[in-house]
């Protein structure tokens, strides 16, 4: 899977942040210490999505007045910057990219020290947009080597089901599909619905994290 075909699947800007947000209080209530999706609604004056794998892999959504940004970095994809010393962008990447986004794409957070930007695929989207866009002129590796974008193919419609099945290979638990769904859609949290996620987490110990990601809670 490449980015092209991933930018044809992802949904728009609101449902999108919608999406993160869940996964990142899917997480939260699981409670790893090192939680593989987070979310912060004070990424300076935006907000961020992020993704971490611990072993070099991630990506990044920013949720920006103007739109949204996504930087993916598959760190054994032929197209990593540190495929050569030079560490330049696989060419065409930032292709066509909204002059808006140059301050995601220099974003410090999100390079490494000499200032490269760490991606191996990169997508966009205005606020008035009706799709998502990618460097139009990319040619891939003859050998198919991945982008990484498929790291962002939980975001799809099917969330549900890949969160069940992430969760089934990552942390080894069996978890509800509907208590899933319960959080995708953003129902208000309730103890019950905790508990079924893990039954050592109560509703009160979350909501600090809840409010910071901006998820709704049970009236009380």
């Amino acid at each position: 899977m490449n980015v092209y075909q991933v930018a044809a699947g992802l949904p728009a800007i609101d449902l999108l942040r919608r999406r993160c947000k869940a996964l990142a209080v899917l997480e939260r209530i699981i409670g790893s210490s090192f939680p593989y999706y987070t979310y912060t609604c004070a990424w300076g004056e935006d907000e961020a999505a992020l993704m971490s794998n611990g072993s070099g892999d991630e990506w990044a959504v920013v949720f920006t007045a103007d739109g949204a940004f996504i930087r993916v970095f598959d760190h054994e994809s032929e197209m990593s910057p540190y495929r050569d010393e030079d560490r330049e962008l696989w060419p065409g990447l930032l292709d066509g990219l909204p002059t808006v986004f140059r301050p995601q794409a220099e974003e410090p957070a999100s390079s490494d020290e000499p200032g490269q930007l760490m991606a191996t695929a990169v997508l966009w989207r205005l606020a008035g947009d009706d799709r998502w866009h990618a460097g139009e002129t990319i040619t891939f590796p003859a050998d198919d080597t991945t982008d990484g974008s498929g790291m962002l193919t939980i975001l799809l419609d099917d969330i549900v089901d890949r969160y069940v099945e992430f969760a089934g290979y990552y942390y080894e638990i069996g978890v509800d599909p509907a208590i899933v769904e319960h959080v995708v859609a953003h129902r208000p949290l309730t103890d019950a619905v905790v508990r079924a996620l893990n039954p050592a987490t109560a509703l009160a110990g979350l909501q600090r994290d809840l409010a910071a990601i901006g998820y709704p809670m049970a009236a009380r």
